[in-house]
């Protein structure tokens, strides 16, 4: 191998190890290729721009253009771009060059578009502040205090990550109320509430259900993008010390432990319980079947444990705190 005296990156060694080789065994292109798992095109490519004067030949090279396409349009057109656009912060460049056709600059959309591309990166564009006021726009502005999870987050204990939803319950036509469901990932242990509407309101109201019945100390909650889990609900959460992780747009199956929750409650609770509908009657029948749930009802995902039995067996609370309960 040539000896280095110029300091070089890991890419340019492997490739000055290409050509040694190359060298070293008669200057046999295909041999090197299948020796080193490369293909022809990319050996003979660098076998071109090689020098054994200057090892720095092996290096990457910009794929900038020597010569850059400079701006054809005028300052006088940038200045009406910029002020049309600061007037309607909401129009594209495609609404844009008609107007500026009707003053009389002769340009294109693709222009208006490179022009618009040019004053963001230098930071002249100032565009006007964004008013949410339609509920669509509403749930494009950042949260206060609700992100998303983050990738090293782990879930290993009953409290670290509980899941949180809304189930639609219509006993007939033109009757709908909302429950709400709370599963802890690890212990299955769910905790059930019910209202009228899915309000924020409602949903803050469950946050202290939630943390009263839960025989653990919860320390996040897991919700969709809903907006019965903002304003008072995130408050809610930040006031009582609660993280509260917001999954991305359309991936409910992140939240799949509490769906497939609603789906047990749906066939094995609403389908077969009778019980007057009506928010207290809903109420009284859910606290018969929320105890047979967590204390009675065997869970596969448990080893068909109960997640009481499952709570005592890995003394996460102490047996004796657990039981208090029921």
């Amino acid at each position: 191998m040539a000896k280095i005296n110029v300091e070089l990156s890991a890419e340019a060694r492997m490739r000055l190890k290409w050509m040694d080789y190359y060298h070293n065994k008669g200057r046999n292109g295909r041999k090197t290729c299948r020796h080193f798992d490369i293909t022809p095109q990319r050996f003979y490519r660098w076998l071109g721009r090689y020098d054994p004067k200057n090892l720095k030949s092996l290096e990457n090279r910009t794929s900038r253009p020597k010569r850059c396409r400079k701006p054809e349009y005028t300052t006088e057109l940038v200045e009406a771009v910029q002020r049309l656009r600061e007037t309607y912060p909401r129009w594209g460049k495609d609404k844009l060059v008609v107007l500026l056709r009707r003053e009389g600059h002769q340009t294109s959309a693709s222009t208006v578009g490179r022009i618009l591309t040019r004053l963001k990166e230098r930071g002249a564009l100032v565009e006007p502040v964004w008013h949410a006021v339609s509920k669509r726009s509403r749930r494009r502005l950042a949260r206060q205090y609700a992100v998303r999870k983050p990738k090293g987050y782990t879930v290993a204990e009953p409290g670290d990550l509980v899941q949180v939803d809304t189930l639609d319950v219509r006993p007939e036509i033109g009757r709908v109320f909302k429950q709400f469901t709370a599963r802890d990932m690890v212990s299955k242990w769910d905790v059930l509430g019910v209202s009228s509407r899915a309000t924020a309101k409602a949903a803050a109201s469950f946050l202290d259900e939630l943390l009263e019945r839960m025989p653990f100390r919860v320390k996040a909650i897991q919700v969709d993008g809903g907006s019965e889990f903002c304003a008072e609900f995130e408050q809610a959460c930040k006031e009582r010390g609660v993280q509260l992780f917001v999954l991305p747009p359309r991936s409910p199956k992140l939240n799949g432990c509490v769906e497939r929750a609603n789906r047990t409650h749906a066939e094995e609770f609403y389908d077969v319980y009778p019980m007057t509908y009506t928010v207290a009657g809903i109420r009284a029948a859910q606290s018969e079947w929320e105890e047979v749930y967590n204390t009675v009802r065997p869970h596969q995902a448990l080893g068909y444990l109960t997640p009481l039995q499952y709570l005592q067996q890995h003394d996460t609370l102490g047996k004796e705190d657990v039981s208090r309960r029921y």
